[in-house]
């Protein structure tokens, strides 16, 4: 088979669990090092032509991190897309079974060994409550239903704009500063939020820096993220 990720966390599974299928990924698919894939633009933004030119026999996809208009034209050029919905852990991880089945490929033991080390958190102390922004100019910040959210609620963090009408709405600092949170976790993706960009805007709170990687993306990366976003949100 060959396939085209449009997805960072997909491409990552992919090259990892079926190496050599992967013949095209975004320029934002970093991982796993080295990955030979031909690069075909951004997730928002792909050459659909430079896609169709690599003639996969599937494209995997995710509803969030990809455009409807940039599918429908490759399912409209005859190319079979995936597209997966990935909000929760659970969800998550179905969905990765169903994207490697279609790469002709069984449950990988990473995936056991990720659901695993999730299944082993201890039980979670009083949840902190947190803002997380995940972009700055404007402020936006994680709101319902997001796969990141049900990561920290895992973890004993309370997402406080969980039950917000929108998934990533935009809130003004000053009420953000105002919302009674107990702190403040900053990724550093998409935003690229550092010790010297975010901390400052939330004079109030204790920041917790962490790595995007691990709170964001749904593939390998699971199986230390546990330890590691524990260890980042102390």
């Amino acid at each position: 088979m060959r396939i085209v990720s449009l997805v960072p966390s997909l491409t990552e599974a992919v090259a990892v669990t079926a190496p050599g299928l992967l013949v095209g990924a975004t320029d934002w698919c970093t991982h796993p090092a080295g990955l030979a894939a031909a690069r075909i633009g951004g997730t928002k933004n792909p050459d659909v032509a430079a896609v169709l030119a690599l003639r996969p026999d599937l494209v995997v996809a995710n509803e969030e991190e990809n455009r409807e208009p940039d599918l429908a034209a490759l399912r409209a050029a005859g190319t079979e897309v995936l597209v997966t919905e990935v909000r929760t852990l659970d969800q998550a991880v179905a969905e990765l079974e169903r994207v490697l089945a279609a790469c002709g490929r069984s449950r990988p033991r990473w995936l056991d060994e990720a659901e695993a080390a999730w299944a082993a958190l201890p039980p979670p102390r009083a949840p902190r409550r947190a803002v997380v922004p995940v972009w700055r100019r404007p402020w936006m910040v994680l709101g319902r239903e997001t796969f990141a959210g049900d990561l920290l609620a895992r973890l004993g963090v309370e997402n406080v704009y969980a039950d917000h009408a929108e998934r990533y709405p935009r809130i003004p600092l000053d009420a953000l500063n105002a919302v009674g949170a107990d702190l403040v976790v900053l990724p550093d993706e998409p935003y690229r939020f550092t010790a010297d960009d975010g901390p400052e805007a939330f004079p109030a709170l204790p920041a917790a820096l962490v790595d995007g990687r691990y709170l964001t993306w749904y593939g390998p990366s699971l199986v230390r993220a546990p330890a590691v976003l524990r260890a980042a949100l102390r």
